[in-house]
């Protein structure tokens, strides 16, 4: 069983990395927020690993990657306890909570599921069977840094500000894209940044473009 590899990072392309450990190269699997924090080419680096095996009888054994042990934990965490969640599905859910680990923890244990919706983007029925899986366990998981968001106000604010910096990385002015936002953004709909974004650009598309 491995627990890390330490190696020159041989190759890397969104979700999945390729490590030179003396000569061999181990395919692993990261998740974004993994992989966002990787070195350079051709430098060192060391992943703690959790391997799972797909297939019956012996199949293809896939390896996951993480920077630290920490986030390897809530990985297997979400794993085992997570009803229905394979290595696959539990790496999509790191995906999403990689955002802040604090911030998601604080949410299952208050059972805080417009946090889990609105910033981590899970739906409502995914929202409250991790809560229900996690409530009792993920006390014992230890995670680092700050809240990011310990209101509802604090919530309201980050998702429209998100939204806008998306919007104008598209390419739309600051102020078009705020005011869209705005219009489109109702509290009491619990309405995910991911849906905000697409509702607030057919909206501009319909307005006719990036004025």
């Amino acid at each position: 069983m491995l627990d890390y590899l330490i190696g020159t990072l041989e190759s890397k392309t969104t979700g999945n990395i390729t490590i030179d450990v003396n000569g061999i190269g181990y395919a692993v699997s990261v998740s974004i927020d993994t992989f966002s924090k990787l070195p350079c080419l051709g430098e060192q680096v060391k992943v703690y690993i959790v391997e799972a095996m797909s297939g019956m009888y012996g199949g293809v054994i896939y390896l996951y990657g993480f920077l630290s042990k920490e986030d390897r934990n809530m990985y297997i965490l979400i794993k085992e306890e997570v009803p229905g969640t394979g290595a696959k599905k539990a790496m999509e859910y790191i995906d999403k909570i990689s955002k802040s680990f604090v911030d998601f923890k604080t949410a299952i244990i208050k059972k805080d599921t417009t946090l889990l919706h609105n910033i981590f983007g899970f739906t409502k029925k995914t929202s409250e069977k991790l809560i229900s899986a996690l409530k009792d366990k993920i006390q014992d998981i230890y995670v680092e840094g700050e809240q990011k968001w310990s209101n509802v106000d604090t919530i309201e604010n980050t998702i429209i500000v998100e939204a806008v910096e998306s919007l104008v990385a598209l390419g739309y002015k600051e102020a078009v894209a705020r005011s869209v936002v705005k219009k489109i953004y109702v509290p009491s709909e619990n309405i995910t940044l991911e849906n905000l974004i697409k509702k607030s650009l057919q909206s501009l598309c319909i307005a006719g473009g990036k004025q």
